[in-house]
C-alpha cells in the first residue's frame, strides 16, 4: 500500500455532521475521532508508553511551556527529540504555550510581540513569542505543532475578545513564517469565546492561512458547558471540511460525543487522568466515585463491559482500598481504566460512523 504524505487527510465516512477520517503524520496515521492523552511534562501521569500503546492510544500531547522550563527543549533536542527522550514512537502533538497565557494570567505580561512569564516554579523570567514557540516545538520534534495564541478568559468584554482574536491571527502569520520543519504539521487556533459572530470572524481570519489543520480554542475556560454544547454545531462545520478539526481541552465523555456529533475530529483533556487520581472513574453505566463506602466489600469489577487491565484483574473493593490508603498503584490502575474508557469510546464512535449507525450508537450511551 502506498504511504500517504505527511499531512494527508482522508475523510472516510460521514453521518450527519459526525466524521471518521485518517490523518497522516511523520510517526504514523491517526484515525479519528480520537482522544489524545495529555503528557504535559513528557509523561502521561503514572502511565508507561507500553500502557498507552496496549490500550490503543495513537497520539499523546506534550506542553511547550512546561518542557521549555524543564528540562528545556535544547536538552530534549540534544537527546534525540521528544519521541526518543520519552521512548514514544507514535505521533506527538504539542500545545504552544498559549493556554498558559490564560491559566497563568497572574504570572505573565502580554504584548503584541509576545508574553513574558514569571516561572511558576521559581519566579524566574522566561519569554515566549510566536517565533520562540515554534523554535521550542521544532526542537521537540513534534508531529503536530500548535500556533501560539491568546486564549481570552470567560467572561471578557467585546473589546478584549476582538483584541485576543486579532493578536492570535497576527501571531499565527508569524508562526507560519517561522515554522520550517517539514515533518511537522502546524495547526491554527480559532478564538471567539461564546459569541457566534466573533467565532465566524476568527474562523475567517485563521483559515485564510492555509494549514494542515485547525483547532477550536477558548472553550472550557469557565463558561457554562451547555453553552459550548449549543454553539459547537454552528461553529465546527464552518472549519474546512477537508482538514482535521480539533477541540482543545475538552472534556467529559458526553462533551466528546456531542462534539463528534457537531463535526469535531480530535480531542485532548487532563480530566480523565486528573479525576482518576481523585477516585472518579468512568463506566458504561456512568461515572462512579470509588471512595464511597458502598464499595468496601464489592467483589465485582469496576465495569463488567470493560476489557482494560484494571477491570480484568481487580475488584472495586480493592480499588477502594488502594484509594483510601493512598497507595500509588491505585493512581495507576484508576488512570489506566479512565484512559482506556476514553480511547475505547472513540474507537467505538469511529466504527459506528463507518458503519452508518452513529445515531443508534449515540442513543445507546445511557450516561449521555
Amino acid at each position: 500500500m502506498e504511504k500517504k504524505p505527511v499531512g494527508h487527510f482522508h475523510l472516510e465516512a460521514e453521518q450527519g455532521r459526525a466524521r471518521a477520517a485518517t490523518l497522516q503524520t511523520a510517526h504514523g496515521a491517526i484515525q479519528t475521532p480520537i482522544f489524545m492523552p495529555v503528557g504535559t511534562r513528557a509523561t502521561v501521569k503514572s502511565m508507561s508508553p507500553l500502557d498507552l500503546t496496549t490500550m490503543g492510544a495513537q497520539i499523546i500531547l506534550g506542553n511547550t511551556y512546561h518542557l521549555h522550563l524543564r528540562p528545556t527543549s535544547e536538552l530534549i533536542r540534544d537527546m534525540g527529540g521528544l519521541h526518543k527522550f520519552m521512548n514514544w514512537d507514535l505521533p506527538i502533538l504539542t500545545d504552544s504555550g498559549g493556554f498558559q497565557v490564560f491559566s497563568l494570567a497572574s504570572l505573565r505580561k502580554i504584548t503584541d510581540e509576545g508574553v513574558e512569564f514569571r516561572s511558576h516554579i521559581d519566579g524566574s523570567r522566561c519569554y515566549i513569542s510566536p517565533e520562540i514557540s515554534m523554535e521550542i516545538q521544532m526542537n521537540l520534534g513534534s508531529d503536530i505543532i500548535m500556533a501560539f495564541d491568546e486564549c481570552p478568559p470567560h467572561p471578557c468584554t467585546a473589546d478584549e475578545l476582538k483584541k485576543a482574536m486579532d493578536r492570535t491571527y497576527e501571531w499565527l502569520k508569524r508562526c507560519d513564517k517561522s515554522m520550517t520543519r517539514k515533518q511537522s504539521l502546524l495547526f491554527g487556533i480559532v478564538q471567539g469565546g461564546l459569541d457566534q459572530k466573533a467565532r465566524e470572524y476568527s474562523i475567517e481570519q485563521v483559515t485564510s492561512v492555509d494549514l494542515p489543520g485547525y483547532a477550536l480554542g477558548g472553550y472550557s475556560v469557565g463558561e457554562p458547558i451547555h453553552l459550548m454544547h449549543e454553539m459547537l454545531p454552528n461553529v465546527a462545520p464552518l472549519l474546512p471540511k477537508n482538514k482535521p478539526r480539533y477541540l482543545m481541552g475538552v472534556g467529559k465523555p458526553q462533551d466528546l460525543i456531542l462534539a463528534i456529533d457537531a463535526g469535531v475530529d480530535m480531542f485532548d483533556c487532563v480530566l480523565p487522568t486528573r479525576v482518576a487520581r481523585n477516585g472518579t472513574l468512568f463506566t458504561s453505566a456512568g461515572p462512579i466515585s470509588i471512595k464511597k463506602r458502598e464499595f468496601i466489600k464489592d467483589s465485582r469489577p469496576l465495569d463488567e463491559d470493560c476489557s482494560c487491565y484494571t477491570c480484568q484483574n481487580f475488584s472495586m473493593a480493592y480499588l477502594r482500598h488502594l484509594y483510601t490508603t493512598g497507595e500509588l498503584l491505585g493512581y495507576r490502575l484508576n488512570t489506566l481504566h479512565n484512559l482506556h474508557f476514553y480511547v475505547q469510546l472513540m474507537k467505538e464512535a469511529r466504527e459506528a460512523i463507518l458503519e452508518q449507525r452513529w445515531d443508534k450508537f449515540k442513543s445507546s450511551l445511557v450516561w449521555l
